[in-house]
């Protein structure tokens, strides 16, 4: 993956003191971000850090409790109007209608813009062609697997020109073959479309593909930076090992090395800088017969547990901790849907309604 531009330009998103409180939950305690053009910037944690409710602040769904931030120029509060034709978002829930086709999602969001027939028609083959569905425009979308919905959803958030995509979760759901292409589609979208990239996720391998992170966990972010920048400054390899009798070898370990192991049902495990050429000098001078013995290079899960104290699988099991959902705005200031009794899409949504009233 290229790395992205330096930041030279003014920068796409800027939060400062960001909070949002509900009764007896402070669900976002004040964040401070900078995100520049053309960055795939992701948002680390696990469920219920509050990754989803900076995204409804920043995409003008919900409004914050105190604190500022300005999405491509506009200030999220004094002008959510042109944040939202300035951005793009993909829901952490599937919204593409399945009842209709690709090609009509598209163009019922092109409505919703204001963007003009001739627009509207370029745009939806151009997103289409990017997300590799061209050749499924007119199928319904209810035939369409999780990973091609999710595709669609991305293709939908981009038809209008944002100069930036929030992605809240994007491959929640999802098998691993179909986050793997998600992730290759998202690639190809930043490099073809250069727009600045923002998504949340809890999956630490996901997070290997962003140019810098946030590791937010209650609220806060604790750390920042590049994925190999913070996996570097944690500075250890972690060793894990069995022996014929564990006990003694934590013991030996602490003497002849100065390190202390932590047992569990795989073994022991510690930590040691350059732990690859330090293995021969451990097995030589242990004292106690090594059965088996691994070497890890350190993750973002370890760089979680550093800043957090403990794992972000820990932190998810032990949250019991539930944010409210964000609201849901499925309309767009400044702009009006206007009425267009022969598209089909209406013609459908107008039998589907009639079928379903008492």
């Amino acid at each position: 993956m290229p790395p992205a531009p330096l930041p030279t330009a003014q920068p796409t998103i800027v939060a400062r003191g960001l909070c949002r409180s509900y009764p007896g939950v402070k669900a976002v305690r004040g964040v401070d971000l900078t995100v520049y053009p053309g960055e795939t910037f992701g948002f680390l944690g696990p469920n219920g850090a509050g990754k989803s409710t900076t995204i409804a602040m920043l995409c003008t769904l919900t409004r914050p409790t105190a604190g500022q931030a300005r999405v491509a120029g506009a200030d999220i509060t004094e002008d959510p109007g042109t944040v939202r034709r300035r951005m793009g978002l993909v829901f952490q829930e599937l919204t593409v209608d399945g009842e209709l086709t690709a090609n009509e999602n598209l163009r019922f969001h092109a409505d919703l813009y204001g963007l003009s027939k001739r627009v509207a028609r370029a745009r939806t083959t151009e997103m289409l062609d990017l997300v590799g569905l061209a050749d499924r425009r007119n199928s319904l979308v209810r035939t369409f697997s999780g990973g091609m919905k999710r595709r669609l959803e991305i293709a939908r958030g981009l038809l209008h020109s944002p100069q930036v995509l929030f992605l809240d979760e994007p491959t929640i759901g999802l098998d691993p073959l179909s986050r793997a292409q998600l992730w290759e589609h998202l690639h190809h979208v930043r490099k073809e479309q250069a727009v600045t990239l923002f998504l949340t996720t809890h999956y630490l391998d996901e997070a290997e593909h962003c140019d810098r992170i946030a590791i937010m966990d209650d609220g806060r972010i604790v750390t920042e930076g590049t994925p190999a920048a913070l996996k570097a400054a944690i500075g250890t390899d972690r060793i894990r090992l069995h022996t014929t009798d564990d006990r003694a070898a934590a013991t030996a370990l602490r003497r002849q090395f100065g390190l202390n192991a932590t047992a569990g049902p795989d073994g022991l495990c510690t930590q040691a800088p350059d732990g690859a050429a330090f293995v021969p000098a451990l097995c030589a001078h242990l004292g106690v017969p090594v059965l088996s013995i691994t070497v890890t290079s350190p993750s973002l899960d370890d760089v979680f547990l550093r800043y957090t104290g403990r794992t972000i699988h820990d932190a998810e099991k032990r949250s019991g901790r539930q944010t409210p959902p964000a609201p849901r705005s499925t309309d767009t200031p400044g702009t009006r849907l206007s009425r267009h009794p022969g598209r089909p899409w209406r013609r459908r949504k107008a039998r589907k309604t009639r079928s379903q009233a008492p």
